[in-house]
């Protein structure tokens, strides 16, 4: 069963670090927001591209009165937060009973 247990806390590890790099990826993604990026640009797109379809899908739940504001990045850090203090740890704790 060691060898499941390690593919687990693998799995894990994996998720934790995507989980982090896209939180990353958004930030970033808020920042360019902020400034008058080239849209052309192939960072600024690849930024877009990776990000949109998730906070598109956030921007379709949240009220419209909420103004100018789009709060859809923020909602996407907590609900990555979420997921790793949660899933992770609960993948983590599951490689530990196996092992």
């Amino acid at each position: 069963m060691f060898v499941a247990s390690n593919f687990l806390m693998a799995v894990a590890s994996i998720l934790d670090f995507l989980l982090t790099a896209y939180m990353w990826v958004i930030i970033g993604r808020a920042v360019i927001s902020w400034v008058n990026a080239d849209p052309y640009n192939p960072i600024v797109r690849f930024l877009y591209e990776i990000t949109e379809p998730l906070l598109g899908r956030i921007r379709r739940y949240l009220p419209v009165s909420m103004g100018s504001m789009d709060f859809s990045p923020v909602i996407l850090i907590v609900i990555i937060m979420f997921l790793q203090s949660f899933l992770v740890p609960t993948i983590k704790q599951m490689a530990h009973g196996m092992g």
